[in-house]
């Protein structure tokens, strides 16, 4: 189809969002290096905030080219539910009584692995959180393994290499990871109800081959830094009977009411405002809510949606003339450059598909899901947690690239020969 004016324009700054995002740690060094004007490169440097500025820069364009009410319309049309969620998410998820919770927990199944603390700890919140967030989501999960990453490992001094294998580790354990259920990940939440796939239907094509994946994954990146980890001693002591049970289990119960109704924007914001009562209420079982940094992703999640719903006019036709077998590597290499739950969203009103092709659409959205940080949506959240601790506070996109694709090639492999 011949794109419109305003479709032509969305594409060409959806390209240059990609390439800023590429170019945030060149703006983190002129941060550094030019003191005078170092906001203005600090925000330009700001991951979570590239899809927003250019999306601002999109809809001023559509106010200009077509008036005002267009550029209301327009943004009136998309549908923000799920930057809303993953905001709520993240802050509850991240309380410091969940927290305690799931620290807990990840510590209860370390011991049934036969290695130190140090290494059995950092293999269960690579493999086994990525695969909680089938069912308590994969924002929820990916925010609960960034924390404890930061505060057990990268607060520790880790060098580079090992930073940017984890970090691509688990964001890509956490895109298949979240696909034993079908309400958890977002790209398989989008064809779910269309192509009537359930969670047993998901278990049984997707579930078992990715939960392979992300446990081989992890193994992988804990053998090769195996010296390393040892090194380190982790402090337990301090993560013990500091928030009562009744507070945790409270915390808990809202995170469930959130995670229920991750659909119904008015009931999952009402359960978030019940929980920033609680949390003003008892602030002695409280840290630093991590409202600044929810609400960035937020944002970027928000731009992506604006600028992506100007994408359909190339991305639609060119999933239309793939077979099964070359759609699963386009999806994969597709998903790098736009967000996975927009394209299986695609692919869903496309008739007539088979179930071959629907099942490498999905596949390859999820496996592609960890290249970089606009692939899936819960990657802002990960990447907004554990940025500082990389050289000048931010990561070089091409070393996530590169660190993600030695697992993005075993989940290619569990998917195409399982």
């Amino acid at each position: 189809m011949t794109p419109t004016t305003i479709q032509l324009a969305g594409a060409i700054l959806f390209a240059i969002a990609i390439l800023h995002t590429f170019s945030t740690k060149f703006f983190e060094h002129l941060a550094h290096t030019r003191p005078a004007h170092a906001g203005l490169w600090h925000l330009l440097g700001e991951v979570e905030a590239v899809f927003g500025f250019w999306a601002i820069v999109l809809i001023v364009f559509i106010g200009v080219s077509a008036g005002k009410d267009s550029a209301v319309e327009y943004l009136d049309s998309r549908n923000y539910t799920e930057p809303m969620f993953v905001f709520a998410i993240m802050v509850v998820a991240a309380s410091k009584p969940v927290m305690q919770f799931a620290s807990t927990l990840v510590r209860m199944i370390a011991r049934f692995v036969p290695l130190p603390e140090s290494v059995a700890v950092y293999f269960t919140i690579v493999a086994v959180v990525p695969l909680l967030g089938s069912f308590i989501t994969e924002p929820a999960a990916m925010t609960l393994a960034a924390l404890m990453l930061r505060e057990l490992y990268y607060s520790r001094g880790l060098s580079q290499r090992l930073m940017y294998v984890t970090l691509g580790t688990l964001f890509v354990n956490v895109s298949i990871g979240g696909t034993l259920t079908s309400f958890a990940a977002p790209p398989v939440l989008m064809v779910a109800t269309t192509w009537n796939w359930d969670s047993f239907y998901m278990l049984a094509h997707f579930g078992w081959k990715s939960a392979l994946a992300v446990i081989i994954n992890a193994a992988v990146a804990t053998l090769i830094f195996r010296r390393e980890l040892l090194a380190l001693s982790l402090d337990t002591a301090s993560q013990r009977g500091e928030v009562p049970a009744v507070m945790v289990g409270c915390h808990l119960f809202l995170l469930f009411l959130i995670v229920s109704f991750a659909h119904h924007p008015p009931v999952f914001l009402g359960v978030f405002l019940l929980f920033m009562g609680l949390a003003t209420a008892y602030p002695q079982f409280q840290e630093r809510l991590i409202l600044r940094e929810g609400l960035m992703v937020a944002f970027f999640l928000a731009g992506l949606v604006v600028l992506g719903g100007q994408q359909a006019w190339w991305l639609q036709p060119a999933l239309g003339r793939m077979d099964a077998t070359t759609v699963y590597f386009g999806a994969t290499a597709l998903t790098a450059i736009t967000d996975n739950a927009a394209l299986t969203y695609l692919a869903s009103l496309v008739e007539g598909l088979t179930d071959e092709f629907k099942y490498a659409v999905v596949a390859g959205a999820v496996t592609g899901g960890g290249l970089t940080v606009i692939a899936n949506a819960p990657n802002p959240a990960g990447m907004s947690i554990l940025r500082g601790h990389f050289d000048e506070g931010a990561v070089n996109p091409l070393g996530l690239f590169v660190a993600a694709v030695p697992p993005t090639l075993m989940a290619i492999l569990a998917f195409q020969l399982l």
